[in-house]
């Protein structure tokens, strides 16, 4: 498949980005939740968010995911040690290394708490920023007894131009998630803009649909 994005592939994946970025408000939290994935930029942001006072307890949730799964580690071996090197004590980290997927990210991090004891009542999802609204939606739906908001490394659009077009499907495959999840029950229903789904259709025609679930 050729990798070059054209302007107009741009443009549509710059309407579906706007749909499923979110961030804050924050407030104080009993848990900070980093979702593994192959940016560590998530590990840093999570790390930041310790170091400012927003919650006393990091979790870093992956095992290996479609774009990991060639890893020798897991994503939470990988972040777990990206967060430390970061100044976030080991006694302040619980590391979830089994975790597929956001679902999982999400139950799996909630039967680890509850296996150690630890009250969760309010919780901060961390991801890539284009992950922050399915992140929220899945929590709402999979561990609705916590309030949770999500956070993101400060990042734009543009600074996802060393992959594209991975990227880009990428967003295409969870903007289709966010409607097909919530049938089925993993997330909460959250409407998506007209202009947001002509862009998904469009990128899908143009051939953006490597994670498309079929």
């Amino acid at each position: 498949m050729e990798s070059h994005v054209d302007a107009h592939a741009r443009e549509l994946a710059r309407i579906i980005w706007d749909h499923l970025v979110v961030s804050g408000p924050l407030s104080q939290a009993d848990v900070i939740l980093a979702l593994g994935c192959h940016d560590t930029r998530v590990a840093v942001h999570a790390a930041r968010l310790w170091h400012g006072e927003w919650a006393p307890l990091v979790i870093v949730s992956g095992g290996r995911g479609k774009i990991t799964e060639g890893w020798a580690e897991t994503e939470a071996e990988v972040f777990g040690r990206v967060v430390r090197e970061h100044g976030v004590p080991a006694e302040a980290l619980l590391l979830e290394e089994t975790a597929t997927n956001t679902g999982e990210n999400i139950t799996a991090s909630r039967r680890l708490v509850r296996e150690r004891g630890i009250a969760v009542r309010s919780g901060i999802l961390v991801a890539k920023p284009y992950m922050t609204r399915r992140a929220l939606a899945t929590a709402r739906r999979q561990w609705p007894e916590a309030r949770w908001s999500a956070s993101a490394p400060d990042l734009g659009f543009d600074a996802f131009g060393a992959d594209e077009r991975q990227f880009i499907e990428l967003m295409v495959g969870d903007l289709q998630r966010m409607v097909v999840y919530a049938e089925r029950g993993f997330q909460v229903p959250v409407p998506v803009p007209a202009a947001a789904w002509a862009a998904y259709e469009e990128l899908v025609r143009l051939g953006y649909d490597r994670h498309v679930i079929r």
